[in-house]
């Protein structure tokens, strides 16, 4: 257990892409920074793959970020673990494509970019897959999403798969969905987005990670209440349209804390390793292996001993 006694750290330092998500609201009237005593500093990152190079260089303490770069920084034995999963992908992260193209099969001869180590690749990966569309004729590109729109400005990609805002600034410039995350489910792939917490930080700071998960819960709330108010908050503070910010806060599912313990999700420290979430990050590695991005000895027997619910099951029961 914590001490009263936990010294609040000089900074807490949180990595985030820049896009409307509900924490935001946080990051607007400092709720983290009350709650922790401590100044948050806000690093941003283009893709998961910048996520994982930040813990590597121990630049960060806690990131909100996508599942499959997650499941490849676990195998890839990142001191690191995972403390909640409250955004499940459903229409926020979609594949963007020019006139013509109105289907998955379609883009065979294409080209096609999405951010590396990301979501969106994991999600245009498995969906090339279980739709029988022959990847060898796609060619794909792997870009950072600022670089997305550029090149779709360009003309040189003919769809992508990326996450809001920009997928709203790829229909602007006239392109339009073929295909979202959310359409994955009903073939069994759950995508998501965890927050991970660099594991000599949690054990320095187990309170403070509590006050997080209770704050990042607080944000939902907030959200949940009044959507549209807090698009607009959102989108003001991030100077973009506020229809994109509503959107893309809509684009997700956000199971609560009481939730993400059931077995629906994370499940709890008696339950875990037969949760959803367990399951869903050996998909993911195992999926990774396949298309090359991980070594199958890599792959952990379960990614159960690398979810801590504790600190869930702390701000639940502060409830």
């Amino acid at each position: 257990m914590a001490s009263f006694a936990e010294t609040a750290p000089d900074e807490v330092r949180f990595a985030w892409a820049g896009g409307p998500r509900t924490w935001v609201l946080g990051k607007i009237d400092k709720s983290f920074d009350k709650a922790f005593g401590a100044p948050v500093k806000w690093i941003a990152f283009a893709s998961g793959s910048d996520v994982l190079s930040l813990f590597a260089a121990n630049e960060i303490d806690i990131a909100r970020f996508g599942s499959s770069p997650a499941a490849a920084g676990i195998a890839r034995n990142l001191p690191i673990e995972v403390i909640g999963a409250p955004e499940i992908i459903a229409t926020s992260e979609r594949l963007i494509a020019r006139k013509g193209i109105n289907n998955l099969k379609d883009l065979e001869g294409k080209t096609v970019a999405y951010p590396a180590n990301s979501t969106a690749q994991y999600a245009f990966e498995a969906a090339i897959k279980l739709n029988h569309v022959d990847r060898s004729k796609i060619k794909a590109l792997t870009l950072k999403p600022a670089e997305i729109v550029a090149a779709w400005q360009r003309g040189d990609i003919d769809a992508a798969y990326v996450w809001g805002p920009f997928t709203q600034q790829l229909e602007a410039a006239g392109g339009t969905q073929i295909f979202a995350t959310q359409d994955l489910a009903k073939q069994g792939v759950l995508i998501f987005n965890n927050l991970v917490v660099r594991k000599a930080f949690a054990d320095a700071h187990p309170e403070l990670v509590v006050k997080f998960l209770q704050v990042f819960q607080d944000k939902v709330d907030q959200y949940k209440k009044d959507p549209e108010g807090s698009a607009k908050l959102i989108a003001e503070h991030l100077d973009i349209p506020f229809a994109t910010a509503r959107d893309t806060l809509a684009g997700v599912k956000y199971p609560s804390i009481n939730e993400q313990l059931t077995t629906a999700y994370l499940g709890n420290s008696q339950t875990k390793a037969d949760s959803q979430i367990a399951k869903a990050y050996k998909d993911t590695a195992n999926f990774l292996v396949d298309i090359d991005e991980l070594r199958k000895r890599d792959v952990p027997e379960s990614y159960a001993p690398h979810i801590n619910t504790t600190f869930l099951e702390r701000a639940a029961a502060a409830k």
